[in-house]
């Protein structure tokens, strides 16, 4: 039977009505709501929000209290006042995996300690056997000197040793290691390294960036040998409230440890329980061989941003203008204080260095180059002005890692035209106080690692990470605002940030790096659900409880992935 005019609007109406309350109670599902908190967005107008709520991986509403009764989740957090932000964004961070003859020195407080960790290792390994391990820092150690071959001889009599320093910038070696690499009293000084000596020009077993001298002779591990750890190292960020890392050099070969191969293959296995990862790709062929280089890339058949919102690839880098201050051979601009004709080292000739610029530019690779010394920063600007202005690319995102001694004004005049960003690690002024107390004086000392003056007086673009010295961002924060060394002297106030312009710095700005901002770095409806939970709130507590802050919860993808007992 036909239904009246009167009858259809009816019906229509209550089909409507019915269609709107399906529609309005798919609406108010969600996964996870977090509420009576502080909910730091790090929006345009860093807003603060009292609730959040997440639904299939991403932000679904930001707001007030009333969104707990909303929204009906699976799960509901009472925060009672704690602050949420989003996770942090490291944007140099080393995490490979290790083998069985590797130590971790990162936790080491004496030579005793260390000593007594390569005797175990040796009893472990038996004799003859490699023994490897990194970590060491001698400003760290009660004797507050370095390890020696006599060191290591003492621990380990019968086996070959290599110890790479926090950093990765020198390496020391026993006499066994020694003899193997066939290094003595008559060697040189290896290109683009140095070998420390004593007195009566013995080499002491030190020798300054060119570990490889070392590690060359270290039986390789296979990738499977390394899987379990690379894991774990991954995974340990969680603790830290890290949910996305720029990991700082992978290998375009496949099966070597550190490949990018490798990374796929975890990701694939174990990609929604780990931070998400960006990384990077060495430059594939020494310097001076850029076309072979440029074809092994091609070969590789990827480019940055390839990937997805868990893994992709990130620039060519580190590809090192110079060496480190944990060397110390950064290429500087002057002598070394207290060091007449010693200037670092540079690793690239500018004739090299815009060479493999030009041929990745060209192929649409994004540059992330490891530069510490003036000299080499100025070097490095230099080559990737001449190949943006031979090969104008828009918005090409090449960044500089380090940026420790400031340039000559006329090098950030040009990374300010041409955009060159940085990703920097305010850490360093912490952690590396020594380091560069000995090295530098004046104003070099003083604006060590710079912040306000590239990014206030020249409006270059920073973005923070730690370069595992250490890891936790709540160092990189506290030296950001505070421009304190571990004794607790200050350098450089003037340099000194915001608490809110450093989280930025850690997170949002992470993003803009690999090209992600539009769907993470802030806590705005309708990105990737990654955020923290901290016990205190940043904003408004004493900076010097932000050095040891723990992290409550992390969550990525919209998934608790760590919680603190």
């Amino acid at each position: 039977m036909a239904l009246s005019r009167r009858e259809f609007i009816t019906a229509a109406g209550v089909a409507s009505l019915r269609g709107l309350a399906r529609i309005e109670a798919q609406s108010t599902a969600a996964d996870l709501v977090l509420f009576n908190g502080k909910i730091v967005t790090v929006d345009d107008a860093f807003s603060i929000r009292e609730a959040i709520v997440l639904k299939d991986g991403r932000i679904l509403a930001v707001g007030g209290n009333e969104l707990r009764n909303r929204y009906t989740a699976a799960r509901a957090i009472d925060l009672h006042g704690r602050m949420v932000m989003p996770g942090f964004h490291d944007t140099h961070i080393h995490l490979g995996g290790h083998s069985r003859r590797y130590i971790d020195l990162n936790d080491t407080t004496s030579l005793a300690q260390l000593k007594q960790q390569v005797s175990e290792k040796a009893k472990e390994l038996g004799p003859g056997e490699w023994i490897t391990g990194g970590g060491w820092d001698e400003y760290h150690f009660t004797e507050q000197r370095k390890p020696l071959r006599a060191d290591l001889d003492a621990a380990a009599p019968n086996n070959p040793v290599v110890l790479t320093r926090a950093g990765g910038h020198s390496s020391v070696g026993n006499s066994k290691a020694l003899q193997l690499a066939d290094i003595n009293k008559a060697s040189p000084d290896p290109p683009r390294g140095l070998i420390e000596r004593d007195a009566s020009g013995e080499p002491n077993g030190v020798i300054r960036e060119r570990n490889d001298l070392y590690t060359r002779l270290v039986p390789r591990d296979k990738p499977a040998d390394v899987r379990a750890s690379l894991l774990d190292n991954v995974r340990e960020q969680l603790k830290l409230g890290i949910t996305s890392v720029i990991e700082a050099g992978s290998s375009a070969e496949p099966n070597v440890v550190g490949s990018y191969a490798e990374w796929e293959l975890l990701y694939q296995k174990h990609g929604e329980e780990l931070p998400r990862a960006s990384v990077q790709v060495g430059y594939p062929s020494p310097a001076g061989q850029a076309k072979v280089g440029a074809q092994k890339l091609k070969e590789f058949g990827k480019k940055t941003g390839d990937g997805n919102d868990r893994l992709r690839v990130g620039s060519i880098g580190e590809m090192a203008a110079d060496g480190g201050f944990t060397g110390p051979t950064a290429w500087s601009l002057v002598d070394y204080k207290g060091q007449p004709g010693f200037r670092g080292r540079a690793f690239f000739t500018p004739e090299e260095i815009h060479a493999n610029i030009e041929e990745g530019h060209k192929l649409g690779w994004q540059f992330g180059i490891h530069a510490i010394g003036d000299a080499a920063i100025a070097m490095t600007v230099d080559a990737l002005d001449k190949v943006l202005h031979d090969y104008p690319r828009n918005d090409h995102r090449h960044y500089l890692c380090h940026f420790t001694v400031l340039p000559p004004a006329r090098t950030m005049e040009i990374m300010a035209k041409d955009k060159i960003h940085i990703a920097q690690q305010p850490n360093f002024t912490y952690n590396l106080e020594g380091r560069y107390t000995e090295t530098l004086d004046g104003d070099r000392l003083a604006t060590n690692n710079s912040i306000t003056t590239p990014v206030k007086k020249y409006g270059l673009f920073m973005a923070f990470g730690s370069d595992n010295l250490p890891i936790g961002p709540m160092v990189g924060l506290y030296a950001a605002v505070t421009r304190k060394g571990e004794s607790g002297k200050v350098f450089g106030k003037g340099e000194a940030v915001s608490i809110r312009e450093a989280i930025t710095m850690y997170t949002r700005n992470g993003a803009f790096l690999t090209r992600e901002e539009k769907i993470k770095g802030t806590l705005e409806t309708g990105k990737l659900a990654d955020m923290i939970v901290l016990p205190e709130d940043l904003l408004t507590v004493s900076p010097d409880k932000i050095l040891n802050m723990k992290v409550d919860t992390t969550i990525v993808g919209g998934k608790v992935l760590y919680e603190r007992a």
